[in-house]
């Protein structure tokens, strides 16, 4: 751009001293609400709940509070009750109001930023009560302290009421009432499993602590009372429920380190991955830091000395590296600590040093000793992870004649593969497809700058069942590897993906499903930063054609077939229905209309909003018990929605 360009630019615009805002209180809040709770879907609704209940958590690891209360009320009301000590109602010494009006619309006010209010807390940024009261039509407050209790309302964050007395009482405890604001969220429909998820976590991490969860919106009320003396024991239980443990008793050890307390539970089973969850003060620490990396530094030292120790390796043997000792082990680590130094808001790492050299005394003292008093689990343990020490070396060999493969192949992609002709990733994406024929459908009735088809034919591969080395000599997933270009596993890189959109496009019937739950499992193990991501999708062809004179219609479920039919007054007798058995019954123009055209398809994008959630759900459904998966087709068959699918 010219300078004289630039300046015309400057001249002509209206940047001035009126166009800079002061946002003032909580209405940042209101106008950024994603810089606070990260998004306004159904995940920043949750977010609302889970800030509120951290303050009653909070009361309990201060030993304040051993009964937690939440209530889902009609119109999506929300209650949380504790029997913690009460928000302080006396006048702020720099405010000038009542401290529990501070906590409620000021943000970075609350009591964690002193160590002597709270030595442990997992509120550390002061923002939480505040954020909630912003983000609701309405909220109100109860205390119960000093003999009275007290209640104010705020609504869309303002002050509506003075902190009055209503009553008199000998309990202590705080109840919140709060509706989101519909102005705000995408939706203010809560999802209750997502809840009960939650706080069975929080039930788990807080033993002895009785949470009661109840939603009272449907025609019959639902209560769920979490409550495990067992702690993380009973955490580490919950998760192996449907899995062959291969030691009887779950190892537990615990010490205080370093100002540290490190709490770790852990089993061994007949699985292939490994499931790790770690916590830092009852915050979920998704990546890890820390305590992990000490943890996980330690475990592999110690069974490596008690492997050479009982003779199962010998001198010339190499150590067992960190990925078998841990193949088939479940783990809950739990830190609590003074400070605790999160990377970024979103609290997923911890960065305190000191907690690595903590977790690393506490697992080298403690394991061993478990191993001396239990030789005979000791013994167990050790020959399991010599085994997936083999296991690995045939990984190895078949991941480098892949490697080789893929070498002298040079760049060559899978020959099914029908590219598009977009160079750019953001703008392309893939179609994964089952069989040929509706391949050749796909492959005419796409839009060929933008859209890539690769079809996959004969029987998938169940990968929860397998071994790394099935996977890489597997000719079903092969082309599917070469075709998105990241590689899988340790060599997984979501910088070479071909296409932003990976797209599962198989037929509307229970093969289908089937198929699409086999894709989406082998994503989760191998490639799940494509999830995490927001890549991975699933397509919804229509199931039937409904035609009536030259009227014609598509229906997605059995369901919307007799919706259609009965808003329309159509008799089906007086209808062609045509059902598609296959995406290969469809021609390719109408495949383009119903499933690949983004102005008129409806495509799922898979999310993974709970990795506790998501990591059982895929262990049921696809492991070898048939029971777990019998149990959880009859628990959720009535609510299944065609609109919406979660792992």
């Amino acid at each position: 751009m010219d300078n004289k360009k630039r300046q015309d630019n400057i001249r002509d615009c209206n940047y001035d001293e009126s166009q800079i805002q002061v946002l003032e209180g909580l209405e940042a809040v209101r106008k950024r609400p994603g810089m606070y709770i990260g998004t306004t879907s159904v995940r920043g609704l949750h977010h609302l709940v889970y800030e509120i209940v951290a303050n009653s958590i909070d009361e309990a690891l201060a030993g304040r509070c051993d009964r937690i209360e939440i209530t889902i009320d009609k119109g999506n009301i929300v209650t949380v009750t504790d029997n913690g000590s009460g928000i302080p109602v006396g006048i702020h010494p720099k405010m000038g109001i009542p401290t529990v009006e501070v906590v409620h619309t000021v943000l970075h006010a609350g009591g964690k930023f002193d160590s002597s209010a709270y030595s442990i807390s997992g509120g550390l940024h002061g923002v939480g009560a505040s954020v909630v009261n912003a983000l609701s039509e309405f909220l109100e407050v109860e205390v119960k302290r000093d003999g009275k209790i007290y209640k104010q309302r705020y609504e869309r964050g303002k002050t509506v009421s003075k902190l009055e007395i209503i009553g008199n009482t000998n309990e202590t405890g705080t109840k919140t009432v709060f509706k989101a604001d519909e102005q705000i969220f995408d939706t203010i429909e809560y999802e209750y499993d997502a809840l009960l998820s939650r706080y069975r976590e929080m039930a788990f991490l807080n033993k002895g602590v009785m949470i009661v969860l109840t939603d009272k919106r449907g025609e019959e009320e639902v209560t769920n009372e979490l409550c495990y003396e067992g702690g993380i024991v009973s955490f580490v239980r919950y998760l192996d429920s449907n899995k062959t443990r291969i030691h009887k008793d779950t190892i537990y050890i615990e010490a205080e380190k370093e100002n540290c307390l490190v709490e770790i539970a852990m089993q061994y089973n007949d699985d292939y991955n490994e499931t790790l969850y770690s916590y830092a003060n009852n915050i979920a620490t998704s990546e890890g830091g820390m305590h992990v990396t000490g943890f996980r530094s330690a475990l592999t030292k110690v069974i490596n000395d008690y492997a050479r120790k009982i003779g199962a390796l010998k001198e010339s043997d190499k150590n067992l590296t960190g990925e078998d000792v841990r193949e088939g082990l479940t783990v809950v680590l739990s830190v609590k600590l003074h400070d605790p130094q999160f990377e970024g808001q979103t609290k997923s790492k911890l960065g305190n040093s000191y907690v690595r050299t903590a977790t690393e005394q506490t697992v080298n003292e403690e394991l061993a000793a478990y191993f001396e008093e239990n030789p005979q689990e000791g013994k167990v343990i050790i020959e399991k992870c010599i085994r997936a020490s083999q296991a690995r070396e045939a990984a190895r060999g078949a991941r480098e004649l892949a490697r080789r493969k893929t070498a002298l192949e040079g760049n060559a992609l899978p020959g099914k593969l029908a590219d598009c002709s977009e160079t750019d990733p953001t703008k392309s994406e893939i179609f994964i497809v089952e069989g040929d024929s509706a391949g050749g459908s796909a492959k005419q009735g796409r839009d060929r700058k933008y859209q890539a088809i690769l079809p996959l034919w004969g029987k998938m591969l169940n990968v929860e069942k397998a071994r790394i080395e099935k996977v890489y000599n597997n000719d079903k997933l092969s082309p599917l590897i070469t075709a998105l270009g990241t590689g899988i596993g340790e060599d997984f890189n979501i910088e070479k993906l071909r296409y932003h959109k990976v797209i599962i496009m198989a037929d509307a019937d229970v093969d289908g499903a089937h198929i699409g739950m086999l894709l989406i499992t082998f994503v989760y193990r191998y490639m799940r930063e494509l999830i995490e991501k927001g890549h991975l999708y699933l397509a919804q062809p229509p199931l039937y054609r409904i035609t009536k004179g030259k009227d014609s219609i598509y229906a997605y479920n059995e369901a919307e077939k007799d919706r259609i039919l009965r808003e329309r007054d159509w008799d089906s007798k007086d209808c062609t229905l045509q059902r598609y058995k296959g995406l290969g019954e469809m021609s390719s123009t109408q495949l383009w209309e119903t499933t690949m055209n983004p102005a008129t398809r409806t495509i799922i994008q898979i999310k993974m909003d709970n990795p506790f959630l998501a990591d059982i759900a895929v262990s049921d459904l696809m492991g070898d018990d048939v029971q777990p998966r019998k149990e959880f087709i009859e628990r959720h068959a009535k609510d299944v929605q065609l609109n919406r699918l979660d792992i």
